[in-house]
């Protein structure tokens, strides 16, 4: 007797914005993007971290650059990739613990580091802007 073997039809082109992914999906995609933004962007903090405990002259350019509006927002969402990116990863060290990898604790978990990052960025905002 011969076996037939169905192959399962796999989609031949994958439409990504079909794709309903899960919120612990989304924070995990964040986390990998603001450790991306912050990687690239470090020179960038560097060059006015440098400017801001220089001479008297370089901090009157550092306070020049960054009293720009556009400059704030690109701080503003640095701020807040730093922040996710410290939060997702206390969840994700902890699930590697094997703490909170049932489904119902990964999606509090990763509601929780939306809702503590986006906090802890008004917050800081709000005190320093």
């Amino acid at each position: 007797m011969t076996e037939v073997i169905l192959k399962k039809q796999r989609p031949k082109h994958l439409a990504l914005n079909e794709i309903r992914l899960p919120l612990p999906g989304k924070v995990s995609i964040l986390h990998r993007v603001s450790g991306a933004g912050l990687f690239l962007m470090l020179p960038v903090l560097l060059a006015l971290f440098g400017s801001s405990v220089g001479s008297p002259e370089s901090y009157a350019a550092y306070k020049d650059i960054v009293g720009n509006i556009f400059v704030k927002l690109l701080l503003v969402g640095l701020l807040w990739a730093y922040l996710h990116h410290f939060c997702a990863g206390i969840r994700f060290l902890l699930l590697d613990a094997h703490i909170g990898i049932d489904k119902q604790s990964a999606v509090n978990s990763a509601r929780l580091v939306l809702i503590v990052s986006l906090t802890l960025t008004f917050l800081l905002v709000a005190k320093l802007w």
